[in-house]
């Protein structure tokens, strides 16, 4: 039997140290062998995000909120988030999204997605796509555009 995770421990496997983005966050997917599926826990403290706002191409992810008033910024604007909310963020750009941490207390929250063999996720601000995949892992480019034959 697989040992249960506790989203309100202090299990933690990385910690991001830049600036704006400080996190801590574990990947709980691999502990269960999860294969289609991947799910990560956040914790922000105040006045960072989680990551650059994005979306994906080729993975749909859900942000449920464990502890903690996240706010949210998605196409439609920004708005504040409570514990128990959950979010879908859809294929494509209608599921752009960032999460940051505008109160005085640590922000915890649940990420949960679908693992394809290939995904993409493009950064609507700073012009960037990152290809990812599961044999490779991250590879981040600028998002220019360029002739298809260029090189070759």
């Amino acid at each position: 039997m697989t040992e249960p995770f506790n989203v309100y421990g202090d299990d933690w496997e990385s910690e991001e140290q830049r600036p704006g983005y400080r996190r801590r966050g574990t990947a709980i997917g691999p502990r269960f062998g999860a294969q289609k599926l991947g799910m990560s826990l956040y914790e922000l403290p105040p006045g960072e995000k989680s990551f650059p706002y994005h979306y994906e191409i080729g993975c749909e992810e859900w942000l449920i909120v464990v502890a903690g008033r996240p706010t949210l910024r998605d196409p439609s604007g920004e708005r504040a988030l409570e514990a128990g909310e959950l979010v879908c963020f859809p294929d494509g750009p209608a599921g752009a999204h960032q999460v940051r941490n505008d109160t005085a207390e640590p922000v915890r929250v649940l990420i949960l997605s679908n693992k394809p063999p290939v995904a993409l996720a493009r950064y609507p601000d700073s012009k960037k796509v990152m290809l990812w995949t599961q044999a490779e892992g991250p590879s981040v480019v600028k998002d220019e555009p360029v002739d298809y034959w260029l090189d070759e």
